[in-house]
């Protein structure tokens, strides 16, 4: 069993979203970005639920074995989350924790619309800005936030 990798800091979650930035985001880019998902959490066996969107719209969706209703919920509200702060879901729960309070407790959000567990990262288009998510759910959130950005980053060429 491998060593028990350490919780990302805020620095590193924001350094993480100033490098996987995208030149363009197309359709066939949100399958092709989807199906890596797909196949990283199939060798893994992970019980998730993926989803890309872009402007509103649905681009792409799976539900691997073992996932449930439930995913597609905890997706919308992360995804909420990276539509309203233009952050990944993960780095905006961290902020709240590194400032010794929570996003529940401090975000004045309601917590069944919106929910800052890792796992949603934000689609950004150089000079353009965010414009869309994708989002993973299933995992403990560390490891949602994980493995969308290894994802990105072996779709990045990173």
């Amino acid at each position: 069993m491998s060593p028990e990798k350490p919780v990302p800091t805020v620095e590193e979650l924001e350094a993480q979203e100033r490098r996987l930035v995208f030149r363009r985001f197309t359709n066939d880019d949100a399958w092709a970005l989807g199906s890596l998902l797909v196949e990283l959490a199939r060798e893994r066996g992970a019980p998730v639920a993926v989803d890309i969107h872009r402007a509103g719209q649905q681009l792409f969706h799976a539900a691997l074995p073992g996932s449930t209703p439930d995913n597609d919920a905890w997706i919308a509200r992360k995804r909420r989350v990276v539509e309203r702060y233009g952050s990944a879901s993960y780095l905006v729960g961290s902020r709240f924790r590194a400032k010794g309070t929570t996003f529940e407790e401090s975000s004045r959000l309601d917590a069944d619309t919106y929910a800052a567990h890792g796992g949603s990262f934000p689609i950004t288009v150089s000079d353009v800005g965010v414009i869309g998510s994708v989002t993973v759910s299933g995992l403990p959130q560390v490891e949602d936030h994980r493995l969308v950005v290894e994802a990105l980053e072996r779709f990045l060429g990173e």
